[in-house]
């Protein structure tokens, strides 16, 4: 399957995204997508014979539960509509709690890493599998960057996707802005990283813009493409030539011409990596490659103690008893520390922690103005603060569109605004999406000349 060069549609962007040329392919947000229509834009694109793929963002199938079922269905109703050759995900956990914990049920809000052990590949091996079994196409998973690092590791980001192909046959979206955030945050080679994991399952290829601050990479989305991400695009396709490669830009959108500079700038690059010589001794990499992941696998822990593997052979059997309890455990303590400011679990990075928390707020507080924009309008210059002390002391149990609802019901209980006319305002746009219904047409109207006789 040839996707070609492709970026990542947005509605910000659906415009600039029609005009470009040469364009094979988009990649859609699942999740910001209606499952029984389309966007005229992407009917559009289409109609010109270009490929949409959805890509989802909260299946969470690095997470000691079971993919939920709702998500799953929803996920292959966005494949259907589209007609995709295939749909993708990402490795990581987005949420912990519950009943494997008996504790209260938390949201990242964010893609946050699963540790490369084998009780996780085990639990995440399985939920693959059982994703795989609802999708009415291919899964293809994403390597995600990540500011903090899981002690005691038992296998590198190569070692772990390669075990995953291996015993699960999913392809992989391999995210080369990725592989360089794990650079800089943790020391990891890209170079061996891609020398590990196994590049003839790579389905297509990200690239996207970061920046770095107080010596920690942060994947924005919304900065341009970085020589060091473009090396490290170079590097992938000095072993394989991948089906597609796709522009991520998900924020501080430049104009379309700037898009396709940055296209070309990665076209360019991708033809300076294809020289035939590199080609053949990658080539000679990847038999040797094969031996070394044989010994791997013989060197992998017996069965016994939630600690069973293998390659085919076990391409069928369920997480190994006490796996998933154990990541459900170690996730929920991870993730309270980051949103609930319980104690930080051994072994981790305390500082690394402070950044990746407030990471977190930072980027709900950014998601809650997109989705409910009427909020920093009624607010103003106060919202992001008030919106920051809102989720220091009241972790995400659902959403962005619950939370919205939950950062206003907190900011009226506490005594409301002293602003009258922001109060009113406040007060009618959270009667208005936390009812069963939103309100009639009629009472909105009446509500509207109300505001206006009292001078809103």
């Amino acid at each position: 399957m040839k996707l070609g060069i492709g970026i990542g549609w947005r509605p910000e962007i659906a415009a600039e995204v029609e005009a470009l040329t040469g364009i094979d392919w988009v990649e859609a947000v699942a999740e910001n997508l209606c499952a029984d229509h389309l966007p005229g834009s992407l009917v559009r694109l289409r109609e010109r014979g270009v490929t949409v793929v959805p890509h989802g963002v909260s299946l969470g199938l690095g997470g000691a539960d079971r993919p939920d079922a709702g998500r799953l269905a929803s996920l292959a109703a966005r494949a259907e509509l589209l007609g995709t050759p295939l749909v993708t995900e990402h490795i990581a956990f987005v949420r912990a709690g519950g009943p494997l914990t008996a504790t209260p049920r938390l949201e990242a809000g964010h893609l946050l890493p699963v540790p490369r052990t084998w009780d996780s590949l085990e639990v995440l091996c399985e939920n693959v599998r059982i994703a795989q079994d609802s999708l009415p196409v291919p899964l293809a998973l994403e390597n995600i960057a990540a500011l903090i690092s899981w002690p005691d590791e038992e296998l590198t980001e190569g070692q772990f996707l390669a075990e995953l192909v291996e015993r699960t046959g999913v392809r992989l979206l391999i995210d080369v802005a990725n592989l360089h955030t794990n650079h800089v945050n943790r020391g990891e080679d890209p170079a061996k990283a891609l020398d590990e994991l196994p590049v003839e399952a790579i389905a297509y290829v990200h690239v996207a813009g970061g920046v770095e601050k107080d010596g920690v990479w942060h994947d924005t989305h919304a900065h341009p493409v970085t020589a060091p991400v473009l090396d490290v695009l170079a590097e992938l396709r000095s072993r394989v030539d991948p089906p597609g490669v796709l522009l991520e830009r998900d924020d501080a959108f430049p104009p379309g011409a700037e898009l396709a500079a940055e296209l070309e700038t990665i076209r360019g690059t991708l033809r300076a990596a294809a020289e035939p010589e590199t080609v053949r001794g990658t080539l000679r990499a990847a038999a040797e490659l094969k031996t070394v992941r044989g010994t791997l696998r013989a060197a992998a822990p017996a069965s016994g103690a939630g600690n069973s593997r293998g390659a085919g052979p076990l391409a069928g059997k369920p997480a190994a008893p006490g796996a998933r309890d154990r990541t459900a455990v170690a996730q929920t303590a991870l993730l309270s520390s980051l949103v609930a400011g319980t104690p930080a679990p051994e072994g981790f990075d305390h500082r690394r922690l402070r950044v990746q928390s407030r990471a977190l707020a930072a980027k709900r507080a950014d998601v809650v103005a997109k989705v409910a924009p009427e909020l920093p309008q009624i607010l103003g210059d106060g919202y992001r603060a008030a919106f920051l002390d809102y989720a220091r002391a009241r972790p995400m149990s659902g959403g962005y569109r619950r939370d919205a609802l939950d950062f206003a019901e907190r900011i009226l209980i506490s005594g409301g605004l002293a602003d009258p006319v922001a109060q009113r305002r406040l007060t009618h746009w959270w009667e208005d999406r936390s009812g069963p219904r939103p309100p009639r047409r009629t009472a909105r109207i009446v509500r509207a000349a109300r505001a206006v006789l009292v001078g809103k």
